[in-house]
């Protein structure tokens, strides 16, 4: 529901009626992940999506009925492989989806406005909502949580299920993720199980781009079609300027390893180096190879990259350390264009988030979806 968070906040503000259907768990091979949804108001205008395409049809007609009815709805959709006309996903994949209704006089309607105000505006918040347990509590209610700990909404049966709900959502909020998680239905581990769906908006992961060069102008594009917020920095304001970099959110003129140290980073964090110069690189790496970032890149040709890690040896960067820098960087694409470069370093950055191997498809016989392959419907846990 957060990834389309603008649009319903709009809707929010002008009133309007609407059902959202959420992605709850994925099995198999399946287009979307946990927390992908698709929203349908009263006039019958519809946004976001569920299924790529192949269900989209069905939950259409199921945010209507929920609009008409009042009742959420919890439906599931696998392979039709039996009936060439019936509904389900050609991929093969199983696919959980809630059906909320957010009317002006639902409980729910307070909090999921609150939630997609405070993700538009891109403030972290996750909202809790029940997908499978009593009537009275699934779907029709929710529970926002903030960064502090403290929570807004709730289930209305037992107040220590909303205190455990909201820790745990906070724990979810802490990494970022998306996904289920099962409590009881008094907020203990114990008594009749309840799935709880949590979904997180957190602010967008960080690029750190080092090196103000042609390169670097493609990496930044890239980056932000990936979603990143994009920070390009170099020592020297001739090339660090805002005509070289339009897209780039924020420009740095000061020393790399400088400014590694004094800015935040996380474990999504993205660091790709394209100085390929000794006096920058030696720094900055140093620096860079022992921060929980999730990715570590520099560019140079494998001389330069052999000559690169000697040095990092001589000042005390160890193998171990060594072995988190992905040098050369990106992937063999041939590449030879700066835009072909920086889709090679994204390709890389995006299959070591996925778990993907790299290699071609063709032939394979490797998951497409690595991070949704193994597990069965209804456990599912996603990264945001």
């Amino acid at each position: 529901m957060l990834d389309i968070a603008d649009e319903l906040h709009r809707w929010v503000e002008q009133g309007r009626d609407f059902a959202v259907a959420t992605v709850v768990a994925v099995g198999g091979s399946a287009p979307r992940r946990p927390g992908a949804a698709l929203a349908v108001d009263a006039d019958g205008s519809a946004i976001g999506s569920v299924s790529g395409g192949c269900v989209e049809g069905a939950v259409y007609e199921l945010c209507r009925q929920a609009l008409r009815d009042g009742e959420p709805v919890l439906e599931r959709f696998g392979y039709s492989d039996e009936d060439a006309f019936a509904v389900g996903l050609t991929c093969g994949g199983v696919i959980d989806i809630l059906v909320t209704p957010v009317r002006a006089d639902d409980l729910v309607r307070p909090v999921v406005a609150a939630a997609v105000a405070a993700a538009s505006r891109r403030a972290p918040a996750a909202v809790a909502r029940i997908v499978s347990g009593p009537a009275e509590l699934t779907g029709g209610r929710a529970l926002l949580v903030r960064p502090d700990g403290s929570y807004d909404g709730g289930f209305g049966a037992h107040p220590e299920l909303d205190r455990t709900v909201a820790a745990e959502a906070g724990a979810f909020l802490d990494a970022g993720r998306t996904g289920t998680l099962e409590i009881g239905e008094q907020g203990s581990r114990c008594g009749a199980p309840l799935t709880v769906l949590v979904e997180s908006s957190v602010p967008a992961p960080r690029m750190i781009v080092f090196g103000a060069i042609d390169f670097a102008s493609a990496l930044v594009r890239v980056g932000k079609f990936l979603g990143y917020h994009v920070t390009v920095c170099d020592a020297r304001p001739v090339f660090a300027t805002r005509t070289r970099f339009p897209d780039a959110d924020e420009i740095v003129v000061e020393w790399p390893h400088t400014y590694l140290e004094r800015t935040a980073v996380d474990g999504r964090t993205v660091l790709c180096v394209l100085t390929h110069d000794a006096k920058f690189d030696v720094p900055l790496l140093q620096l860079a190879l022992r921060l929980p970032v999730a990715y570590v890149g520099a560019m140079g040709s494998r001389r330069t990259h052999l000559d690169r890690n000697r040095r990092l040896r001589e000042v005390g960067v160890t193998d171990l350390e060594l072995a988190r820098l992905h040098s050369p960087i990106g992937l063999d694409l041939g590449a030879r264009t700066p835009e072909e470069t920086a889709l090679s370093i994204a390709a890389e950055i995006v299959a070591g988030r996925r778990g993907g191997s790299g290699v071609s498809l063709t032939g394979a016989h490797t998951p497409i979806h690595h991070d949704t392959a193994s597990a069965p419907a209804g456990r599912i846990e996603s990264v945001a």
